[in-house]
């Protein structure tokens, strides 16, 4: 096992952490980056953003993050393939990155910026698709796809306001839920029920998406849903009452929920909240980034289940990178 000193650690390597990076190298705190087993985050499966600022004709999102990546190194950032795995105290009461190589980094402070991961459906063709079609983000790609038929998956807060946004845009939004009720507050079924009142929204209940086909060139073609009258039929597809249908669309947007990275904090002092988001100790306005643990703090989605932009991303790994900068004078 080999050990390094650093002055902060930046775990993840999506807008946040580079991000915080670029502001940490800037002021003379040299950063090492580590990539994490999803690099660029999830900007890297946007094909396009159209909503960060500083773009008026839009970018990819691979290649955005690839002008930060090109900005922090400039800065004096340097980068580290690498999953870690825990952090802990060393023996002089500095910080301890441990990666699954067993490289052990010391460091005198870390910025968490590890990102959530979005929880997928698992269906044929919706990994080739992703990108092409397939996304998690309807602010991101909505607009895309204007005047076609989308899909969207899911029965929870996300997936009724992204239905309810595509509206925009969409010729036609179908609502795809394994259900008959939502777990979504009142506010969004209500928003909801008024669009399929008015011909936007056509809610698919009781059925699941299980099929996704098209090609990178064309995009999608059509899916293929299952339906059983109790629900789940994905549970019940041996049994007489399922039924299969395809619907011709053109956009498919998985909002089935997000799942932090934050398993390597499980044995430390960091505290995160029941879905595993960490909760920072800022009880003001100014939003700080400060964890439970000493010299650690957090920043980007790993913190944020609400907004989860990239502009909102972005600000909050800017900020670590400062009160990081504070904690070490």
């Amino acid at each position: 096992m080999s050990e390094l000193d650093y002055d902060v650690v930046v775990i993840g390597s999506g807008i946040s952490g580079l991000s915080a990076a670029i502001y940490a190298g800037r002021a003379g705190n040299s950063p090492l980056v580590i990539k994490g087993s999803e690099p660029g985050g999830q900007l890297t499966l946007t094909t396009d953003v159209a909503n960060y600022p500083g773009f008026p004709e839009g970018i990819s999102g691979p290649e955005l993050i690839n002008r930060m990546n090109k900005q922090a190194r400039n800065f004096g950032a340097s980068f580290s393939e690498g999953i870690v795995e825990d952090i802990d105290r060393s023996s002089n009461n500095s910080l301890k990155v441990t990666l699954s190589s067993d490289e052990a980094v010391i460091t005198r402070s870390i910025i968490v910026a590890s990102g959530a991961s979005a929880k997928m459906l698992g269906v044929p063709g919706e990994e080739d698709l992703m990108g092409y079609g397939v996304s998690t983000c309807a602010t991101c790609d909505g607009a895309f796809f204007r005047d076609d038929d989308m899909i969207v998956v899911g029965g929870g807060d996300a997936a009724l306001e992204e239905a309810s946004f595509l509206t925009k845009f969409a010729d036609t939004v179908y609502l795809v839920h394994r259900r008959k009720e939502f777990r979504a507050e009142e506010y969004w079924v209500n928003e909801v029920k008024d669009k399929v009142g008015a011909g936007d929204i056509e809610l698919v209940l009781n059925s699941e998406l299980n099929q996704i086909d098209g090609s990178k060139e064309e995009g999608i073609e059509s899916v293929q849903v299952i339906e059983h009258p109790e629900g789940y039929p994905s549970d019940k597809e041996d049994e007489a009452d399922i039924s299969t249908k395809r619907l011709d669309v053109e956009a498919v947007f998985v909002a089935i929920g997000h799942t932090p990275n934050t398993d390597f904090l499980d044995n430390t002092p960091v505290k995160t909240d029941e879905s595993g988001y960490i909760q920072t100790l800022s009880t003001d306005s100014t939003g700080g980034t400060e964890t439970d643990m000493d010299g650690v703090f957090a920043a980007g989605d790993v913190v944020d289940y609400k907004y989860q932009q990239a502009a909102t991303a972005s600000g909050m790994g800017v900020k670590a990178a400062l009160d990081v900068d504070s904690y070490l004078d």
